[in-house]
């Protein structure tokens, strides 16, 4: 009786089996012969990253969020929705490898850590974000947050909650004691903390160890570190040198062991020294860069993130009484003008130069203020471009995925009316954005997309 049971139970299990087969394999039939989802830009001018060269007429064809094929002239295709640039100049994505996406400075900022809740920044961070991908950026490298409230933003676009582009966050950065990136530098003793390895704040190589395993932990995707003093926090000196060689490197190792680049805030020579031979992927500022750092720099690779507008604003509004407390203000009109300088003459040296701006220290959204200052310092306008872009990408070691408009990578694809290549300010007047695929600004006007995720 039981086997019998048994055999019933089977022919009926069977039998549901052949039938979700059956119908599986119609429904994967179905989706093999229907309509794929293709896009085709019409670019009357196509500027190409790799080559440094302006193409002509160029249709950019997409199928979901990948490039498929570029054909010279234009074409159409049946069932391909079409989009027409006319007017106007094609390129890759934008990348900013520098941005604080998470905050923006202004006269209350120093007052507001203590006074806003957390989630105040983290639900302003979804504006940001939405300004710098209208911007034209498609990607950033966002390095340094509070609590990681920038892993939380990267995956809520990633998982399509919120509008961004696509996030290489470090979290918070890794510091030392009363360093650039302690937040109880310059508070008053009794409301000052020890913060330690589970708050990014290590003294010595174990811990160095230990912040970097966390932040793994944590989710990050690249790891940020702070070498020496900084502008914007209460401290007294941006020029101090503020890790050893040997913590430098232990961060640098454990990055490693995690497939992690490393960018390291940096001001003084001696603070840049120690960083490159420590191994690290990216010089960020680098104000007081000399010309030993610079063939060191070359020697090893290393890669420079000017931030060169940032250095100019806070310079600016230095001048303003109020604007910033007193011993900020100070360093930010020495520091300032000094970068615009070690730019020129790391342009000069040949030193590998990727986009960043440090924006949140100015307003997100003008994020493309750099170029100008670039082209200024020496560059011509198509390698401005490529910082950006294919020099950017390199950096993040996503130039198989980003960088340049070709076939298999992420359909990523801006638009200026005109040619920045005669007029770099354009870069300013971003008119159309597309990433992965999807149109997020056309004709200069964002084009609002509802929330599909559950």
């Amino acid at each position: 009786m039981t086997s019998r049971l048994s055999l019933s139970r089977l022919s009926v299990v069977s039998a549901g089996l052949a039938a979700i087969l059956y119908l599986s394999g119609n429904s994967i039939a179905h989706a093999d012969t229907a309509a794929p989802n293709v896009t085709i830009l019409h670019c009357p001018a196509l500027i190409d990253t790799v080559s440094g060269k302006l193409l002509g007429k160029t249709s950019v064809v997409i199928e979901g969020e990948r490039v498929q094929k570029l054909v010279p002239d234009f074409i159409s295709q049946d069932g391909a929705t079409l989009v027409e640039l006319a007017g106007q100049t094609c390129m890759p994505g934008l990348i900013d490898a520098h941005t604080h996406i998470s905050g923006q400075i202004s006269p209350t900022v120093y007052m507001d850590r203590l006074t806003k809740h957390e989630a105040t920044w983290t639900l302003r961070s979804t504006v940001f974000a939405q300004r710098t991908l209208l911007a034209g950026f498609t990607t950033i490298r966002n390095l340094g947050d509070t609590n990681y409230e920038t892993v939380a933003l990267r995956d809520s676009i990633n998982g399509g909650w919120v509008t961004g582009p696509r996030i290489y966050t470090a979290g918070p950065a890794i510091g030392t004691t009363g360093g650039h990136a302690d937040p109880s530098t310059g508070l008053r003793y009794d409301l000052q903390d020890r913060p330690g390895e589970d708050a990014s704040i290590i003294n010595g190589p174990d811990q160095a160890w230990a912040a970097v395993r966390e932040h793994f932990k944590q989710g990050v995707n690249v790891i940020k570190i702070m070498s020496t003093g900084g502008v914007l926090d209460l401290g007294d000196n941006a020029d101090h040198v503020e890790m050893t060689e040997d913590e430098i490197r232990a961060v640098v190792t454990a990055a490693k062991d995690y497939g992690f680049v490393v960018g390291v805030h940096a001001h003084s020579a001696e603070g840049i020294r120690r960083a490159i031979v420590g191994g690290v992927d990216s010089i960020e500022h680098g104000t007081y860069m000399d010309d030993a750092d610079i063939k060191l720099m070359k020697e090893h690779g290393t890669w420079y993130v000017p931030t060169v507008y940032t250095g100019q604003y806070v310079a600016e509004i230095a001048k303003t009484p109020g604007k910033l407390p007193p011993q900020v203000a100070a360093k930010a009109l020495e520091v300032g003008p000094h970068i615009f300088q070690t730019l020129g003459n790391a342009i000069k040296a040949g030193v590998k130069i990727a986009y960043g701006t440090d924006a949140g220290v100015y307003p997100h959204g003008d994020n493309w203020k750099d170029f100008p200052l670039l082209v200024k310092a020496g560059m011509q306008p198509i390698d401005a471009i490529r910082t950006a872009t294919v020099n950017a990408a390199k950096l993040l070691r996503k130039d198989k995925e980003l960088g340049d408009v070709s076939a298999g990578k992420y359909a990523d694809v801006v638009a200026v009316p005109g040619n920045p290549l005669d007029d770099i300010e354009l870069m300013g007047k971003v008119s159309f954005v597309m990433k992965a695929g999807v149109v997020y600004k056309q004709d200069s006007k964002p084009v609002f997309h509802l929330s599909t995720s559950n």
